[in-house]
């Protein structure tokens, strides 16, 4: 009898088979980057390019009209440190940012409360309240360029009852205060509507069981309306402090800076500089100082939530 030679342990193994590529994991990971992909790319092209470029520009002194483009090196930087300009801008930018914010949240939290009562008309009022935050900026500012002249609609108003109102928009003190109550309209609704959608999502239960404590209305509001409602705060107070440091519309159609530098902010003074006198370096290194405040001051609310936020642990 024959015996059959046994045949090698590779030919009888079958070859594995190879996994398919577009696994379910991978068609995921393929989907949810084809749907951020828009927003990196609007992130790459508006915000990651144009800062490469403001920094660039900064080491540079860009001539438009002379059509020179010199690499200086940091002397737009030595420039900004000896700048006797810059002090009154930065003064007048935390004068105007100070005022607002504090104002802003104030009168915005004022009135949510009361919009939050179960009083008839509150719908009318809260778009009363609102309208201005969709009106036109340069269209509300004007406006109320009219109403500040010296002969216009508010000392008109203050004659009738026997007092001689000022030069709002030429007084160093009253243009600065007239520049932040503009603001302060245009955008307080914006904030009301924010902090009334945080009252309304406070459980009754809890207001209740304070009141039953003997908490009074104050005390009810410190413990627990303003615990609840603290990430809103946090949200409002981001946006106000952001907002406030990027004024320029209601500076340049009410006051040009003036009088002198008293509202010369510092968006402002960027302006003057790239724009005016045309040193479109120094402006670019002046829109840096921009940003690193504005980074600065949002990142020092985020790390202290913590402490104040109530929903942070």
């Amino acid at each position: 009898m024959t015996l059959l030679a046994e045949k090698p342990a590779s030919v009888l193994r079958r070859p594995p088979e190879r996994a398919p590529y577009w696994t379910m994991r991978r068609r995921d990971q393929l989907a949810g980057w084809l749907m951020v992909a828009p927003q990196l790319a609007g992130i790459v092209a508006f915000v990651i390019v144009p800062l490469g470029l403001v920094v660039w520009y900064s080491l540079h002194e860009w001539n438009v009209l002379a059509g020179t483009f010199d690499y200086v090196g940091g002397e737009n930087y030595q420039a900004l440190l000896d700048d006797p300009r810059l002090g009154p801008a930065l003064r007048a930018t935390g004068l105007f940012s100070a005022g607002l914010v504090v104002l802003n949240l104030s009168l915005a939290l004022f009135l949510a409360v009361l919009l939050n009562q179960k009083l008839r008309g509150t719908v009318v009022f809260r778009t009363l309240f609102f309208s201005p935050v969709v009106v036109t900026l340069v269209a509300w500012t004007i406006v109320w360029g009219f109403l500040l002249q010296d002969n216009g609609g508010i000392n008109g108003f203050l004659d009738l009852v026997g007092i001689d109102g000022p030069n709002w928009l030429r007084g160093d003190t009253t243009a600065m205060i007239s520049v932040i109550v503009v603001q302060l309209f245009k955008n307080v609704g914006l904030n009301m509507v924010l902090f009334l959608a945080a009252l309304q999502g406070v459980p009754a239960e809890l207001y209740e069981a304070a009141r039953i404590d003997g908490a009074s209305a104050w005390a009810r509001f410190r413990r627990v309306t303003v615990p609840l409602i603290s990430p809103t705060i946090l949200l409002t107070s981001i946006l106000t402090i952001v907002g406030s440091l990027q004024v320029f519309a209601q500076i340049a159609v009410l006051t040009q800076g003036g009088p002198g530098t008293s509202t010369t902010v510092l968006v402002y003074y960027l302006y003057q500089q790239a724009f005016q006198f045309h040193h479109f370096g120094y402006g670019a290194t002046i829109s840096l100082l921009l940003f690193v405040i504005v980074l600065a001051l949002t990142v020092l609310q985020w790390r202290m939530r913590k402490r104040w936020v109530f929903h942070e642990a």
